[in-house]
């Protein structure tokens, strides 16, 4: 397992080319310490574990590594499914001319979402799919405290539970300064 910047776990995740409205996530506070804990996972794709926290509101910094290549079944019943909130990874658009059109579709899913009776869902996936986010889906976060899900997740990567929390823990006593000055 190799443990490398979470900003290089999303553009692996990015990359993957993987059905992107498969993907599933669950996160929350880290068991100990500041930050959060996050698991992303395709059924194809893998699961993929980040530890993250918010060194200052315009700045995140973490690690993270994947921690499986697929999800099997026992696996499976630890992510959501339809139905709990989503998250979107999303890449920021090249130019003017993009971000033009990207506002055109959007406007054009809105529209046919206000005149047509539908669901948060599947104006959620109309919506990633017009921005064409490469991965999106359902997502159990709690940002007070830790889903159960979590701690079956920690408890299945226990190895790579452990070996994270001590990288990011030296991410964080290099960026944090304790106390009051």
């Amino acid at each position: 397992m190799r443990v490398r910047d979470w900003q290089d776990i999303l553009d692996d995740v990015v990359e993957s080319n993987a059905d992107a409205g498969q993907w599933r996530a669950v996160g929350g506070d880290r068991a100990s310490g500041i930050g959060e804990d996050l698991y992303l996972g395709h059924p194809s794709a893998g699961v993929f574990q980040l530890k993250t926290y918010a060194k200052n509101p315009f700045e995140v910094q973490g690690v993270g590594s994947q921690v499986a290549r697929k999800i099997d079944d026992e696996l499976e019943p630890l992510f959501p499914d339809r139905g709990a909130g989503g998250f979107g990874v999303q890449q920021p658009v090249e130019d003017e001319d993009e971000a033009e059109a990207v506002a055109g579709k959007l406007e054009s899913v809105l529209e046919a979402h206000a005149d047509a009776p539908t669901t948060p869902d599947a104006l959620f996936e109309d919506v990633m799919d017009a921005m064409d986010s490469p991965a999106y889906g359902p997502m159990e976060f709690d940002q007070y405290d830790r889903p159960e899900q979590m701690d079956d997740l920690a408890d299945t990567f226990e190895e790579a539970e452990e070996l994270l929390e001590a990288e990011f823990d030296d991410v964080v006593e290099e960026d944090v300064d304790r106390g009051f000055y």
